[in-house]
């Protein structure tokens, strides 16, 4: 009986085929801190459990460092992909939206009952629809021009970092409104309620890439005393700054509607006046 197929004899000097294309390290270098980020965020909730807060907020703070690096280093060495995207908000729930409500219920809310337990949940499923609306709105063409240096709500790194406002206090020894196991839960609510909100919130994404000779000095002095300050007082720099962002978002939010006004008068058809009358 005949075969059904013909003889194949391979060829030897026949160079190896590379199943896998070789991938560029610009494509890797932010995905690494994409996992770098990650890591921190998983390290954050194993401190917490072993009941070791003070780092636990520390790795979150350090997940959010990352996590602004990522994509601005993407951008810079043209290394942005879909893979990218999906894999930042995979880390950014674990480590913005998991990691800190874990942190605030063990630190503190569990007093509060299934009432706590229900507000850490509330603000993980925000941060998740915050995510998916961001991803969302990147790809959408009708979005007006003004929008471009804002986000729709409060960003979840931003909310991971105001949720934990109640320890930032306590370790501070500042006055502490938040201690209470039910206003803390109210105030969990409500981090959560500005992340999916329609609040406008300054991104700083179109922030121009060159700055003025004349503001390179105080710049860097700013930008030391700044870290200066939080090493020394690491506490009272995060509480002050937390409540600050938080009063600074009905100003920001005036400042965005009076741009979107603008626009609109300016992108209006112009009104065409009667004609004068004839003498």
């Amino acid at each position: 009986m005949s075969s059904l197929f013909q003889p194949f004899t391979p060829d030897r000097n026949e160079p190896p085929r590379r199943r896998f294309r070789p991938v560029p390290m610009r494509l890797l270098i932010p995905n690494l801190i994409t996992l770098l980020a990650l890591c921190a965020g998983l390290s954050a909730m194993r401190m917490a459990l072993e009941g070791k807060f003070d780092i636990a907020v520390y790795l979150v703070l350090l997940a959010a460092i990352l996590d602004s690096m990522d994509g601005r280093i993407a951008r810079l060495l043209k290394g942005t992909s879909k893979f990218g995207a999906e894999l930042d908000s995979l880390a950014d729930f674990v480590s913005f939206g998991a990691g800190p409500a874990l942190i605030l219920y063990l630190w503190g809310m569990n007093h509060a009952g299934p009432i706590g337990w229900i507000a850490v949940l509330v603000f993980s499923i925000c941060g998740a629809l915050r995510l998916a609306r961001f991803n969302v709105q990147i790809e959408d063409p009708n979005r007006p021009a003004w929008m471009a240096n804002f986000f729709t709500g409060v960003p979840i790194p931003a909310g991971a970092i105001l949720l934990l406002l109640p320890i930032y206090l306590e370790r501070s020894g500042l006055p502490n409104l938040l201690s209470p196991p039910l206003v803390t839960t109210a105030y969990t609510i409500v981090i959560a309620l500005l992340m999916v909100s329609k609040v406008p919130v300054f991104s700083g994404k179109k922030l121009g890439a060159r700055v003025p000779r004349e503001r390179v000095l105080p710049l860097f002095v700013l930008a030391i005393a700044f870290v200066a300050l939080l090493f020394s007082y690491p506490w009272e720099v995060l509480a002050v700054g937390s409540v600050a962002y938080l009063v600074s978002l009905p100003i920001i939010a005036l400042q965005a509607r009076k741009m979107a006004l603008a626009e609109e008068a300016a992108s209006a058809p112009p009104v065409e006046s009667d004609p004068p009358p004839a003498p």
